[in-house]
C-alpha cells in the first residue's frame, strides 16, 4: 500500500511540475504569453505600480481606502451609471466575482464622477443585478491621479495592492478566458 501511495505522490509531483503555470510565480513575460480572447486588451505592466493615496466613499457615506482590499488579487472597475459600455460590461463583472470571488480575489466598483446612490441603485436594478462592492469617487480624485481617461477603464491589483495591469474599454469579464487567465495569476501568485 505505501509503494502505491508513493507511486501516486510521484505522478503527482511530475504533474504539478510538468505545468509551468502552476510550478512557479507568473512573471511579466509568460502573463503576456497567457493572453488571448478578451484578456488581449489587457496592458500589464513591466513594474507593478503604486496607487495614490486617496479616499473613497462606500454606499453609506463611509470613507474607505483600497488598503482595505491588500492581501488579495482585485478587478477594480472605473464606470458611471450614464456609461452604456459600462452598462454593457457590468453583468459579466457581477458574474466574474460570483465565480472567483474569495479571500484571495475580489471585483470592485469605482463609481467615477456623480452618480449619486439613487441612481446608483436604480442602475443595478434596470439591469437586473446584484450590486457588488461600490466605492465612489464623487471628486474624481482618485480617477483623475490614476489617469481614467474615459469608461469603462478596469485596472488590476496584486496582492500587495500594486497595479500590475490596466484595459481600457469594456469587455466580457466572464469569458473562459479571462477566468482561465485570472485563475492561473491566483495560482502562480503572478506579478
Amino acid at each position: 500500500m505505501t509503494r502505491a501511495f508513493f507511486s501516486a505522490l510521484l505522478y503527482a509531483a511530475l504533474a504539478f511540475g510538468a505545468n509551468p503555470v502552476l510550478a512557479a510565480p507568473l512573471d511579466r513575460e509568460t502573463l503576456l504569453e497567457m493572453r488571448k480572447g478578451e484578456t488581449r486588451k489587457l496592458a500589464i505592466h513591466k513594474v507593478p505600480e503604486k496607487l495614490p493615496l486617496f479616499t473613497l466613499l462606500d454606499m453609506d457615506d463611509n470613507e474607505r481606502s483600497m488598503d482595505e482590499f491588500k492581501g488579495k488579487y482585485v478587478v477594480m472597475n472605473f464606470w458611471a451609471t450614464w456609461c452604456a459600455p459600462c452598462r454593457k460590461e457590468m453583468p459579466s463583472l457581477a458574474a466574474l466575482q460570483a465565480n472567483l470571488g474569495s479571500d484571495e480575489f475580489e471585483v470592485v466598483l469605482i463609481a467615477a464622477g456623480r452618480n449619486p446612490k439613487p441612481a446608483i441603485a436604480k442602475f443595478f436594478k434596470e439591469i437586473n443585478m446584484v450590486e457588488l462592492e461600490t466605492l465612489r469617487d464623487p471628486t474624481q480624485q482618485l480617477t483623475n491621479l490614476m489617469g481614467v481617461f474615459g469608461l469603462p477603464l478596469t485596472v488590476i491589483l496584486n496582492p500587495e495592492g500594486l497595479e500590475i495591469a490596466r484595459m481600457r474599454g469594456d469587455a466580457d469579464w466572464s469569458a473562459d478566458e479571462v477566468i482561465e487567465f485570472l485563475e492561473a495569476m491566483i495560482a502562480g501568485d503572478g506579478v
